[in-house]
């Protein structure tokens, strides 16, 4: 897919590392400036940062822990004091810890609860603002557990539901002018804690037999943000029909 994305700026969240780099480099390499979000990875941001200017767009790395309100709220309006504006917005920053009904105290609940979902309401609120009855677009990233939930991953799941239900009711809210919607993924990538292994045992149940390519969630995220100005308020699941099952 050719889009042009010269003169366009995009904030990703969690851009240090894993799927939030690699939206990073493809925005980038369609043209856009990228505001790279990070947490606690801050050396590989700033690498970023710098393979990202190499290739001749403006890319400028922020820190703010999501979890914290005060912070989230105003990563928006530090990111628009860097480029003057921002025309995209993809909520990618995400905490996954592998967390049962029983395990979840209240720490864990609110924990996931902060960065899967207010954190991403207070940007889109922010992002919403600044656009003003200008185009915009956002995408939320979701899990394909969010429209089927479950009981394992409790915390992090449920947190991901909302963030479903909230894309769509944005959808309307934020309409006509700022777009929104959201990446439903199923086995992209392994979990932090096993990166690299590509264990056999997870895509048993997908349909597609395989596990899915970076490029290929790369690819819908670039159709969501900068293709048909008619879509919103879809939640397009790359997850090899995982859902279905």
């Amino acid at each position: 897919m050719d889009f042009d994305l010269h003169g366009r700026a995009a904030l990703v969240t969690g851009a240090g590392r894993r799927l939030g780099k690699a939206f990073a480099e493809a925005l980038a390499a369609h043209g856009a400036d990228v505001v790279i979000h990070y947490g606690r990875s801050a050396k590989l941001a700033e690498a970023l940062a710098r393979q990202l200017q190499e290739q001749g767009v403006r890319a400028v790395p922020l820190q703010a822990d999501l979890a914290d309100p005060h912070q989230a709220a105003a990563l928006l309006d530090r990111a628009v004091e860097a480029f003057g504006e921002v025309h995209y917005l993809v909520n990618n920053a995400s905490i996954f810890e592998p967390l049962g009904v029983m395990d979840t105290d209240p720490a864990a609940w609110r924990r996931h609860l902060d960065v899967n979902l207010t954190a991403p309401f207070l940007l889109s609120q922010a992002f919403a603002r600044h656009r003003a009855g200008q185009p915009g677009a956002i995408v939320n990233l979701l899990d394909w557990r969010a429209l089927r939930p479950g009981a394992d991953h409790f915390p992090y799941t449920i947190a991901k539901a909302a963030l479903a239900a909230m894309t769509r009711s944005l959808a309307v809210a934020f309409a006509p002018n700022v777009r929104v919607n959201g990446l439903a993924l199923g086995a992209i990538l392994p979990p932090p804690e096993a990166e690299g292994v590509h264990k056999p045992e997870i895509i048993r149940q997908v349909p597609a037999g395989r596990w899915g390519e970076v490029e290929e969630v790369c690819h819908a995220l670039l159709f969501l943000l900068a293709g048909p100005e008619y879509v919103t308020g879809q939640i397009v699941h790359v997850d090899g029909g995982r859902h279905l099952v």
